[in-house]
């Protein structure tokens, strides 16, 4: 059998991240991205793939109200501080923060531009509407009226109408002149709260929709109510149709002789979008259904459906946005002369806790994910946008498999708290199979291996089901009853985990009793009976290559069992919480777990090393799969978070030897520069290879030299900003030794002398490397200032003791000069010859004391 190569890190490729929690949402000018509320903070967001681009901070409370400015360089927020900011796109900094005049949370905002000002508008829950002057922060116009939460607030398209129009939860919808700070007209028709209003092209007619189930028609001419259309559904958006979008070319043929009709479109609460002429009040168009249709029937679903909806700027459809977080994007076609809403895209704001995920399809371009919700979202990995939803569960899904049979069909089966599991056709998105019998909720599903002839389930009610698959034909798209092949009472507390043998001879059950049990198919007869575990097991899983299972459990442990006697092989340790999943790799040389903990650890079963741990998950990890094609993981847990990890071994490999040849060439740069004196070449390229041992040298070399300063600074002169932070970390490691403390002060006083305090005090962790610097600094210096004083109580010795004489000097003005005769004695001592009678003199003088420190002779100074 060939070797295989181990595999040492993965690398997280793609993200998936919780961007939308439901609230208030803005789209440019262009449709490129959505600026969404997440909680306290808001996140900028490409709408063609839902990746994140930036993330604006808020003041810790949740954010009530967002507006762009007419060209999207700016952004305006309010929270429930009641306090308006002012965000610069471009650098992501808050220019203004001013309170906004409210009593209560601040619940819409919209801006306009007249000319070359702009507006801003906030509507507050306290009644209220104020306008601001967005470059003077100042509020121009502070209407009251409403005697209830303000719950829209739109501009007049035309700059020369100065109007501002409102709608409140007093069924009004009010009519603001800018000019007179007046309210012209009050519009009273609804009969609960208005939620939405919208003004023609035309600007001559205000469509006002509400909970009442009715979208009213007012002319803004007399302020008249034109027409009352019922929708038999809440009203929470009502766009108009453009003459110039593709909604409009798609409904010429429905256009009736009246020019001055109006087409507009409704979505509400049922989940579904109608398209309306205002002539004669037709419905034109009416959604079957979508993924978020509500039955009438269900009234405990009555939150659910559609919460806004926006037509997108240049002809690119309509945004849909549901109550689940969840942003549908829409286009028009005609199909066979039918007018028809395609679902282009479709975006998930928030997951919820994610419990269970697996590749599908034979190139695993997608990932179905089972979270807290009773639908399977399905999402394509090129795009990370959520490609179709799996409806029909009633309850929350827990558990699911896929598989690809011998004719190319792509199988995907779930277990849900609803007692039931379904079997869905991947290309027809339909469901295929339903089987009942279980009494509690389904916690684990497998698929067989080889064949793809059965499927196996495990519930709460503690047993174990055999469905078959035999009856499965590949023209059925209909929903068929499954039937179970075998069934058996398994643990004694609930299944967790199930995993079938590559030979579809086997089956392996994980329980919360602690045990995992061996069962022979097709019978299901028991087999060896694994116990070691303290804990509940969460996750089993057949070896691919040899006759062993592996486990996981919620005693922190995984372990390798033997198939034959259910004795235990291996035990590896390294969580230091519960383990939840656990999958092999590398044709069963390695495996990758996950736990509570929120690590991925990548283990090598030969060793019993962990290889490499990573942390990308902020809370538990319940979800891990690995695709069988490509070996790339997914994991997902209760952070909402979907991460994608793509084996990195080669890659690394590649870019280390990479970089080792790089090194190599530059090193040997960087003695060419040393040898032709070209220190500041030699100084960058120390830097670029990180030596600080060969920079220090570098810089001794300078110190030495007749110029040294200029060559310093003309060195130092090229480096970044980056560079000279670290180079001040070096400086602080050598100006902790004394030897090298020298070079370390000439070369920070150079930096210092460059750099201006600006600079430095700017400069990322400067004030860690300061801390680090002034104790030594403090130290060296007075080492040297003990040292200088030492030298003069020297001096002064030596003088006392006639050793040293003082230095002669010389005044040109009264002709002093030395005595010739004490010139001719110090050359005699500077050649190393004692005058006569000297060495007696100095025996004396240090055998006693001197009792006065009378001059001698020979320091008595003659005037010539």
């Amino acid at each position: 059998m060939a070797s295989v190569t181990l595999k040492k890190n993965y690398r997280c490729v793609q993200s998936l991240q919780q961007f939308y929690s439901g609230g208030p949402y803005a789209v440019s000018s262009d449709g490129s991205f959505i600026a969404c509320a997440c909680n306290d903070t808001i996140t900028i967001v490409d709408s063609s793939n839902a990746s994140i681009k930036s993330t604006i901070e808020g003041d810790s409370e949740s954010v009530t109200a967002i507006a762009l400015s007419h060209d999207d360089k700016f952004l305006f927020s309010a929270s429930h501080s009641r306090q308006i900011s002012m965000w610069d796109l471009s650098s992501l900094k808050c220019l203004h923060s001013w309170k906004g005049g409210h009593q209560g949370p601040i619940m819409a905002m919209t801006c306009h531009a007249y000319g070359e000002s702009e507006l801003l508008a906030t509507a507050g829950a306290d009644g209220k509407v104020n306008v601001w002057d967005v470059e003077g922060h100042f509020c121009t116009h502070s209407f009251k009226g409403h005697k209830g939460v303000v719950t829209s607030v739109i501009f007049h398209p035309d700059p020369t109408r100065w109007l501002l129009y409102s709608g409140s939860d007093d069924t009004t919808v009010r009519v603001w002149d800018l000019i007179s700070k007046k309210c012209v007209a009050t519009l009273e028709r609804h009969r609960s709260s208005v939620t939405t209003v919208a003004i023609t092209e035309d600007g001559g007619t205000l469509l006002s929709g509400g909970r009442d189930q009715v979208v009213n028609m007012w002319n803004l001419h007399d302020y008249s109510c034109t027409k009352s259309i019922p929708t038999n559904e809440a009203i929470e958006a009502v766009c108009v149709i453009g003459t110039a979008t593709s909604f409009a070319s798609c409904l010429q043929s429905k256009k009736t002789g009246d020019k001055s009709a109006v087409q507009f479109l409704t979505a509400g609460e049922h989940g579904i979008v109608r398209i309306w002429n205002s002539h004669g009040a037709v419905c034109l168009f009416q959604q079957a259904s979508s993924d978020v249709t509500v039955s009438k029937d269900d009234e405990e679903e009555a939150k659910r459906g559609f919460t806004s909806a926006v037509m997108l700027p240049s002809g690119q459809g309509l945004l849909c946005v549901t109550a689940d977080q969840e942003f549908l994007f829409y286009s028009p076609i005609e199909s066979q002369g039918r007018f028809q809403l395609n679902l282009n895209k479709r975006l998930v704001g928030y997951n919820e806790e994610i419990v269970d995920m697996k590749f599908v399809g034979v190139e695993e371009q997608f990932l179905a994910v089972a979270t807290s919700v009773e639908q399977v979202r399905v999402y394509d990995l090129g795009s990370m946008s959520c490609s179709y939803v799996l409806a029909g569960h009633t309850d929350i899904v827990l558990c699911l498999d896929t598989c690809t049979t011998s004719s190319g069909r792509t199988l995907i089966v779930t277990g849900s708290k609803d007692n039931t599991v379904r079997l869905w056709d991947s290309d027809s998105r339909c469901c295929i199979g339903v089987g009942k019998g279980h009494m509690g909720g389904i916690g684990a599903v497998s698929f067989a291996k080889k064949l793809h002839n059965f499927f196996v389930s495990g519930s709460s009610d503690l047993t174990l089901k055999l469905w078959s698959l035999d009856d499965l034909s590949d023209d059925v798209n209909d929903a068929f009853t499954l039937k179970t092949k075998a069934a058996t009472a398994a643990h004694d507390k609930d299944i967790n985990a199930l995993a079938v043998a590559p030979n579809d001879s086997l089956i392996c059950s994980g329980s919360q009793d602690r045990t995992a049990r061996i069962w022979k198919l097709p019978d299901l007869t028991p087999g060896v009976v694994l116990r070691g575990h303290k804990r509940g097991i969460w996750s089993v899983e057949f070896s691919p290559v040899d006759q062993c299972v592996i486990t996981a459990s919620g005693d922190k442990t995984i372990k390798i069992w033997a198939i034959s006697d259910g004795s235990c092989l291996k035990t590896f340790e390294g969580h230091t919480s519960s383990v939840f999943k656990v999958q092999f790799l590398t044709r069963g040389a390695q495996f990758v777990s996950c736990g509570a903990d929120g690590l991925l650890k990548l283990w090598t079963v030969k060793t019993n090393e962990c290889v490499a741990t990573y942390d990308e998950h902020e809370d538990k990890v319940w979800a891990l799969t690995v695709g069988k094609k490509t070996e790339t993981l997914a994991t997902g847990g209760s952070d909402a978070v979907i991460n994608l990890w793509h084996d990195s071994t080669a890659a690394d490999k590649e870019d280390a030897f990479r970089k080792e040849e790089e090194s190599v060439l530059k090193s040997q740069e960087l003695e060419n520069a040393v040898l032709d004196a070209n220190y500041t070449k030699a100084i960058h390229l120390a830097f670029e290879l990180r030596r600080p041992h060969k920079l220090f040298e570098l810089f001794g070399a300078l110190c030495r030299s007749e110029d040294a300063k200029n060559q310093v600074k003309m060195a130092l002169g090229v480096l970044s900003m980056d560079e000279y932070r670290l180079l001040l970390e070096y400086v602080r490691e050598w100006n902790t030794k004394p030897k090298l403390c020298h070079v370390a002060q000439f070369v920070l006083f150079q930096v210092f002398s460059i750099l201006s305090p600006t600079e430095i005090v700017e400069m990322k962790g400067v004030g860690e490397l300061l801390e680090g610097l002034i104790p030594y600094s403090q130290r060296h210096y007075s080492r040297i200032d003990r040292l200088e004083r030492s030298t003069f109580l020297l001096d002064y010795t030596l003088n006392g003791m006639s050793i040293v004489e003082p230095e002669t000097e010389t005044e040109p003005e009264t002709g002093v000069v030395d005595d010739p005769k004490d010139e001719s004695l110090m050359e005699v001592v500077g050649q190393g010859q004692e005058p006569a009678g000297e060495e007696d003199g100095l025996k004396k003088r240090s055998s006693k004391k001197r009792k006065s420190h009378k001059s001698n002779g020979g320091n008595k100074k003659i005037k010539g």
